[in-house]
């Protein structure tokens, strides 16, 4: 499978969801169960994995792959959910996007138990998303084994605000 092959998958919606965005909709590889089974593969094996205690995946479209991978890795799954989801004592944190802002919660028991997290997200654009999961792991004195995506948009330069390893499969 090669990234033109994936491309083929992934339709591009202009001003969606507000005017000067181009959303990426990788929604189409799903309809292709042996596509999404190879890149569940691929990003299962990466060896980063090894490191992590426990997964993180952001809402909600990263836990598709989250809870993918963490059921090949046998790891346990944490959620980074928007508000008003989850139940129970949170850690909160906002942040902004391209096109608006938002605000991320995880159920403070679940980071007891673990010190090392690997965080997966379906796609990576200017970062806020992920940094607002890392800023909970840090003030929780956690830490972040590296970063796991299937789309990258490189001219946005998420990648540029973290200092671990991302791995992405697609990068535009």
């Amino acid at each position: 499978m090669s990234n033109f092959e994936l491309n083929n998958f992934i339709k591009d919606h202009i001003d969606f969801p507000s005017k000067g965005v181009v959303f990426k909709d990788w929604l189409p590889l799903l309809l292709k169960p042996e596509l999404f089974n190879e890149i569940i593969n691929k990003m299962s094996s990466w060896e980063k994995f090894n490191s992590a205690e426990a997964i993180i995946a952001i809402d909600a479209r990263g836990f598709i792959f989250g809870s993918c991978i963490a059921h090949n890795l046998s790891k346990p799954l944490i959620l980074a959910r928007k508000p008003g989801k989850l139940p129970g004592e949170l850690i909160t944190q906002s942040y902004k996007l391209e096109y608006g802002t938002n605000a991320i919660s995880i159920q403070k028991d679940s980071l007891d138990k673990f010190d090392n997290y690997l965080i997966i997200d379906d796609l990576l654009a200017t970062g806020g998303t992920v940094r607002s999961v890392v800023k909970i792991l840090q003030n929780n004195n956690k830490n972040i084994i590296g970063l796991c995506i299937l789309i990258e948009l490189l001219k946005l330069k998420g990648r540029d605000n973290f200092n671990f390893p991302i791995k992405s499969l697609i990068n535009y």
